[in-house]
C-alpha cells in the first residue's frame, strides 16, 4: 500500500500521463520541455506517439526565453507539441509607454534637414524648463521612420535647431535613403517631440533555434497566446532603419565614382539587424506555429529567420505588434552589406505557408514594418489571410532590389485581403515586391485603395507595388472595391521584361 501511494503522489508531483506533460500556473515550461527532452534521450516508451507539453490556462511570465533545441525534436510520427489551454499566456513585460511633449497631438513640420551640420531645424515647441529631458524626436521619411535621442536643442526665436546621440546621429546623416524630404510632393517631412519610459523590459518569449548540421525537427506550437513584451533598442542606440523595420548598424554615402560591378548606379552602402522578435525560428523544418494569438508585443512577432523549410503559420492572430507581425527569410543582415545580389540566401528560407492569419494594427511602434515581410525566399505561399491597419505594407515579399538571379522563386501571394494600409508612410504597396522572382504569382487578392496618410510627403501608395526591378511575376484576378485592379492602378518602378498581366 505504501508503494501504491507514493507511486501515486510522484504521478501527482510531475502531472506526466502516457505522452503528455502537464503545467498548471506557477509551474516552469522549462522544467516541462527538460522532461520532454530527458524522455527523448532515454528512448522512454511514452514517446512513442509523441509528446504533449500540455500548458493550462494562466500567466506565465518569461524571464528568459524558452529555448528548443536539437534534443528537443520529435520525428515525422513522434512530434513534440506545446500546446495550451484556452487561457495560457507566455508573457513578459509590457511595452514601453511614451508621452508626447510637442505637438501635443499629430505631427509637425521639419523646417529644415542639414546633413553637413547634422541638424534638423523645427519650429520651436511649446516646451519649456527640463521638458526635454531623455527626449527623442520621431521623424517621418516617406518609406521609414527615425527615432532620435535628442542631445541638444538650441533655440532661436520661431526656429529650434535640433543635434542628436550617436550612434543615430551618424547614420541619420551619412546614409542617403530614406531621409526626411524638405519640399516633397506634399510639403516637408514631419516629427513629434516625445518621451519614452527609460526601462528595458522582456523582448524574447521563445527561440527556436537548431544548427546548421543538426536543426530542430518536428514540432509544433498550437493554442498558446504570446502577450506584452518591450523593445530596448531605441532606448540605447536609436532606431534608423533602411527599409521594412530593420535598423541601420552602419550606412554611409559613396562620394567617389558612385556605383558598384553589379549595380554602376547604386549611390550608397548600408549594414543592417534583425530587429528582435518575441518568438524566433532558425536551422529548424517542420515547425508549425498554429492557432495561436499575439497581442500587445513591442517589435516583430513571429520570425522564421534562416535555415527553415517546411513549416507552416496558419489561424494565428496578431494584434497590437509594435513591428512586423510575421517575418520570415534572410534580409542580407550584417556581416553582409545589404544591397548585393546574394544568391544563396533564397535557399535558406523555402516551403514555408503562412495561411489563414489575422493580422490587424502592426506596425504600432515601427512605422516602417511590415503585415506580412518575407526577404529572401523561394517556394514560399501566403495564401487567405486577413491583414489591415498598418503604417506602411501590408503583404512584402522579396529583397535585393536587383534583376539578377538570387534564387527567389515559385513565390505565390494569393486570396489575401488587405485594407487600411500605408496609414502613416507612402512608397508603399498592399501587395509589395522586391527584384527578381521567376515563376511567382499574385493572384485572387482583394487590396483596398491606400490609407489617405495625413503625413505623407509623395503619392506613392498603390493597391500593388511591384518596387526596384520586380520581375517574374503573374499578376490576375486581383480586386479592389468590387472591381479588377488593372495594369494603372499597379505601381512600378523600374520592372522587368518578365512580368505578366492577365485579365
Amino acid at each position: 500500500m505504501k508503494k501504491y501511494l507514493l507511486f501515486l503522489f510522484l504521478l501527482a508531483m510531475t502531472r506526466t500521463f502516457a505522452g503528455e506533460i502537464v503545467v498548471h500556473e506557477g509551474e516552469s515550461i522549462h522544467e516541462a520541455l527538460r522532461q520532454a527532452r530527458e524522455w527523448r534521450r532515454t528512448g522512454d516508451v511514452r514517446c512513442k506517439d509523441g509528446i504533449t507539453i500540455r500548458i493550462m490556462a494562466g500567466r506565465y511570465y518569461m524571464n528568459e526565453p524558452l529555448f528548443i533545441r536539437p534534443e528537443d525534436s520529435g520525428t515525422a510520427t513522434s512530434p513534440t507539441i506545446i500546446r495550451g489551454e484556452e487561457g495560457a499566456i507566455l508573457c513578459g513585460d509590457k511595452p514601453q509607454r511614451h508621452v508626447q511633449l510637442w505637438p501635443k497631438e499629430g505631427m509637425a513640420h521639419i523646417i529644415d534637414f542639414n546633413a553637413e551640420d547634422r541638424t534638423i531645424t523645427i519650429p520651436t515647441p511649446e516646451i519649456s524648463g527640463d521638458g526635454w529631458a531623455k527626449a527623442e524626436m520621431v521623424v517621418l521619411q516617406r518609406w521609414a521612420i527615425a527615432i532620435l535621442r535628442v542631445k541638444e536643442m538650441r533655440i532661436s526665436g520661431d526656429r529650434t535647431e535640433v543635434t542628436f546621440l550617436e550612434p543615430e546621429s551618424r547614420l541619420e546623416f551619412e546614409h542617403p535613403w530614406p531621409q526626411p524630404v524638405i519640399g516633397g510632393e506634399r510639403g516637408n517631412s514631419s516629427f513629434l517631440i516625445r518621451t519614452t519610459e527609460q526601462r528595458d523590459g522582456i523582448e524574447q518569449l521563445v527561440i527556436i533555434e537548431g544548427t546548421e548540421d543538426t536543426p530542430v525537427k518536428h514540432v509544433k506550437i498550437e493554442n498558446l497566446t504570446f502577450a506584452e513584451t518591450s523593445w530596448n533598442r531605441p532606448l540605447h542606440k536609436g532606431h534608423v532603419t533602411l527599409q521594412g523595420g530593420f535598423p541601420l548598424i552602419d550606412a554611409y554615402k559613396l562620394k567617389e565614382k558612385e556605383g558598384l560591378p553589379w549595380d554602376s548606379g547604386l549611390e550608397n552602402q548600408a549594414w543592417v539587424e534583425r530587429p528582435v522578435s518575441a518568438v524566433s525560428v532558425r536551422h529548424a523544418r517542420h515547425v508549425d506555429v498554429t492557432n495561436c494569438q499575439f497581442h500587445d508585443l513591442g517589435a516583430t512577432a513571429l520570425d522564421y529567420i534562416d535555415h527553415v523549410s517546411d513549416c507552416d503559420i496558419s489561424g494565428n492572430r496578431f494584434e497590437h505588434i509594435g513591428g512586423t507581425a510575421i517575418m520570415a527569410g534572410s534580409f542580407a543582415e550584417s556581416p553582409r552589406e545589404v544591397h548585393r545580389p546574394y544568391t544563396h540566401l533564397a535557399g535558406q528560407c523555402e516551403r514555408i505557408t503562412i495561411r489563414s492569419n489575422v493580422i490587424n494594427h502592426a506596425t504600432t511602434e515601427d512605422w516602417g514594418a511590415v503585415g506580412i515581410g518575407c526577404g529572401y525566399v523561394r517556394d514560399v505561399t501566403i495564401e487567405g489571410n486577413v491583414v489591415s491597419d498598418v503604417n506602411y505594407s501590408g503583404i512584402c515579399v522579396g529583397w535585393g532590389w536587383t534583376s539578377a538571379d538570387t534564387g527567389m522563386r515559385n513565390n505565390r501571394i494569393i486570396n489575401n485581403r488587405v485594407s487600411n494600409y500605408a496609414c502613416q508612410l507612402y512608397d508603399a504597396g498592399g501587395i509589395y515586391t522586391l527584384s527578381n522572382q521567376p515563376k511567382s504569382e499574385i493572384s485572387g487578392n482583394e487590396i483596398s485603395a491606400p490609407y489617405p496618410a495625413p503625413y505623407a510627403t509623395n503619392d506613392r501608395g498603390f493597391r500593388i507595388y511591384l518596387d526596384a526591378k520586380t520581375d517574374g511575376f503573374t499578376l490576375h484576378g486581383n480586386n479592389t472595391e468590387g472591381k479588377s485592379i488593372t495594369r494603372d492602378m499597379i505601381g512600378d518602378n523600374h520592372p522587368g521584361p518578365n512580368l505578366k498581366f492577365e485579365k
